[in-house]
């Protein structure tokens, strides 16, 4: 069974805030993160695979975290792209509180954390980043990848990073087939992990 935490708007484990030091693409930083949230002793492997990537990020615009936890995805992006706006997205009021806390820890003035109803409808992205909440389950999963991949600008990437025991074969498959304007393919396997780059066609 999943536990609901993660998943949920405002979770209903106790609070317990912790400080744990980290290294997000080439910063190694302090951080807070607290129970009710994904990986909260350290940086997950999928998200660590997934950062390997981050030097792709473009240096403009506005970036999207789809489920940023307590910020390792959108604080690597923000200190390596200090040019764009990063939007960290997610459901879990806690995780944003914490990553706004992280964000304002590091000196970062570029992240936004907001609720999906917070991120204007006609925005559009340079670049989309996550470790996706595979767990959420397939229609759930589908639903958010249909609400944000189609936001990309012209010629704009989209990262994941899913794990190939939880179906990442069979989504990249996916949206091969639901997504004709994006050309999608695997570029790299570690780890268990595959990482899956989504391309706008222009």
């Amino acid at each position: 069974m999943v536990p609901e935490h993660y998943f949920s708007e405002n979770p209903s484990a106790e609070y317990s805030e912790k400080t744990i030091s980290v290294r997000l693409g080439k910063h190694d930083v302090t951080v807070v993160t607290s129970s009710g949230m994904f990986s909260p002793d350290h940086v997950d492997t999928g998200t660590k695979v997934l950062l390997e990537h981050i030097e792709a990020a473009p240096d403009h615009g506005n970036l999207l975290d789809i489920g940023c936890g307590w910020g390792p995805i959108s604080l690597a992006l923000a200190m390596a792209r200090p040019n764009t706006t990063v939007w960290a997205l997610d459901v879990n009021r806690r995780a944003l509180e914490i990553t706004a806390k992280n964000a304002a820890r590091l000196g970062l003035k570029n992240i936004r954390c907001v609720l999906e109803s917070d991120v204007p409808a006609d925005l559009k992205f340079t670049g989309i980043w996550s470790n996706p909440p595979i767990r959420v389950g397939k229609s759930v999963l589908h639903g958010l990848l249909k609400s944000w991949l189609p936001r990309l600008e012209k010629s704009a990437e989209a990262y994941l990073v899913v794990q190939k025991n939880l179906g990442a074969d069979s989504l990249l498959k996916w949206m091969q087939d639901e997504f004709p304007l994006l050309a999608s393919e695997r570029v790299n396997s570690e780890k268990s992990f595959r990482v899956l780059r989504s391309t706008m066609k222009g």
